[in-house]
C-alpha cells in the first residue's frame, strides 16, 4: 500500500483527513469554520490522545491531503 499526496480545496476536507501544509501534517478531528471570527480563514484541528493542533488556513486555499491507494 503506498500513500500520495493530492491538492485539494481547503473547504474539501473533512475530519478523518490527514493533511498537509507548509510542511506541517494533522489528522482533522474536526473543522473551526471561522477561524478567530475571520470568515476568510478556517482552522484544521487535530485533537488525539497524543497531540493537539491547530492548523488555520485561507478557506480559498489549497491544501495537500493524505490518499491512500
Amino acid at each position: 500500500m503506498t500513500d500520495t499526496w493530492a491538492q485539494v480545496a481547503a473547504t474539501e476536507v473533512k475530519p478523518g483527513d490527514r493533511v498537509r501544509v507548509g510542511g506541517h501534517e494533522a489528522l482533522v478531528s474536526r473543522i473551526e469554520p471561522s477561524f478567530m471570527g475571520m470568515d476568510a480563514m478556517l482552522a484544521f484541528i487535530e485533537d488525539t490522545p497524543t497531540r493537539w493542533f491547530k492548523m488555520p488556513v485561507p478557506r480559498t486555499g489549497e491544501v495537500e491531503v493524505q490518499q491512500r491507494a
